[in-house]
């Protein structure tokens, strides 16, 4: 992984559980700035409605 993109949503889903949330390093299999890199990406992704903030509940 070069450089994680937020606008990418395909990839960045795959780092995100079923719930929403971010999955953790231990299961991503992420080094430290990778996990970093993701979990901005996610953000910023979020807070331009590229992604929800918590998964559909129904």
């Amino acid at each position: 992984m070069d450089q994680v993109d937020y606008k990418d949503i395909a990839t960045l889903r795959r780092f995100i559980s079923d719930r929403g949330k971010i999955r953790s390093r231990r299961i991503t299999g992420a080094c430290r700035r990778h996990q970093n890199q993701i979990a901005k990406a996610v953000k910023r992704a979020r807070e331009l409605a590229l992604l929800p903030y918590a998964a559909d509940q129904h």
